[in-house]
Parts: C-alpha cells; structure tokens; sequence
C-alpha cells in the first residue's frame, strides 16, 4: 500500500518514520510512505500556500491552487484504486472501522489541513472524505495524518508479530472495547501494603472459562 501526506511541515513525520508501526510496515515494505511538501506546488517566491479569507475574519485560510496541483501529480503516478483524505476539525469522527475500509485500498493520499481552515472548494471537489480525529481543535492536521497512518499500517497483512491479536481489539465492534489484560507478577504490592492481584480465573487454565471471563469483562457503550 502507498500513502501519500500533503502538508507544509514534512519534517514533522519523521518520528514514525523511524520507530513503531509504521516504520516496522516500511522496513518490511509493506507500506511505502511518501511525504510531499505542499510547498512545491506553489507558483509565488515566496511559496505561499494560504491568504487573507473571503470576508474577513481571523487567521489565514489554505489555498486550492497547490492543492489541486499536488493531488494532480500525485495521482498522475499511481497504480489501482485510490482515496483522498482532508484532515479537518469539522470532518466526520474518525473510526475503526474507516481504518479497516482505508486499510484494503492501494493508495490513500491525505491532505493535512492548517491555519484556519482549507477553501471549501477543497472539500467540495477535490476529497473523499473530511476527517477529524477527535472533538477538539488542533494547530494542524500533522498529528491526525500520522494517527491516520499509523492505524492503518497496523492492519496491513505481515505488520503485527501476531495477527490474532487484531481480533479482539478494542472497536472492532462498534462501540465495544477490549477485556482488562493482565501480566506477571501475580500479585503486586503497592507500598501502602495492598495487593493488587490478576482475577483468579485468568490463571485457572480453563479456556473456555477464560473466554467466557473475557467477553463478559469487555466495555460496551
């Protein structure tokens, strides 16, 4: 799988180039992740990639013109089916579920949102689809991109030691999460005396009632 990341701070990705997930899916090439600096689309000396909004108002709003380049070559060079993605505050919550639909396509080109906002006439014709990853407001779609990224790569075939251990994830079923998980030691002394112990039937040996333990100890909504 190939994603591309449209943004003006390319080195911003640098961290999950290199450790984690993500890094681990490019090594075994399994993704190959290619980060584009809007910047290059721009036509002006001074590489602008927003101005002043239609208006008035605060801040400053990304322009469509390098946008629309950007995705132009992008998709120029590419091979079978293909997604845009804009990271946005307004955007629909991103889920588990997306991740799995984003996860079996062969390319996914994200756009990384900044200043105030993109033009509308970006997401009116140029996307897919206007994501946020959560109810709050961020200085860039930087961190949502690499949240994006990073939940997909994990899914892609080869990626995870053992891929078993997708199956019972959290948000796998809509609004279901993950049983408690427990390690050694058995017992662990905090230093006020107590014992915080792992519940007995984990370490019963029956799987059956193991299981049972599990789906009754999942969250649901």
């Amino acid at each position: 799988m190939q994603i591309h990341i449209l943004t003006i701070f390319p080195a911003s990705f640098e961290a999950i180039t290199k450790e984690g997930m993500v890094a681990r899916a490019i090594k075994r090439k399994i993704l190959d992740l290619k980060i584009h600096n809007l910047r290059d689309w721009t036509t002006d000396n001074y590489q602008s990639v927003d101005d002043h909004p239609y208006g008035g108002g605060a801040g400053m709003v990304m322009k469509i013109e390098p946008i629309y380049k950007a995705l132009k070559d992008i998709k120029a060079g590419l091979k079978g089916t293909a997604k845009v993605v804009l990271t946005s505050a307004k955007g629909v919550t991103y889920e588990q579920a997306t991740a799995v639909n984003l996860s079996k396509i062969d390319n996914l080109i994200i756009i990384c949102g900044h200043y105030e906002g993109v033009d509308e006439r970006v997401s009116q014709a140029l996307v897919d689809m206007e994501v946020s990853i959560g109810n709050y407001v961020l200085s860039g779609g930087e961190m949502p991109a690499m949240v994006i990224t990073d939940s997909i790569a994990r899914l892609l075939p080869g990626v995870l030691g053992n891929p078993d251990s997708l199956q019972s994830e959290s948000h796998n079923e809509k609004g279901v999460k993950e049983y408690p998980q427990y390690t050694k030691p058995e017992i662990f002394m905090l230093d006020d005396g107590k014992e915080l112990k792992v519940p007995s039937i984990l370490l019963s040996g029956d799987h059956a009632k193991i299981n049972a333990w599990r789906e009754e100890n999942k969250q649901r909504d």
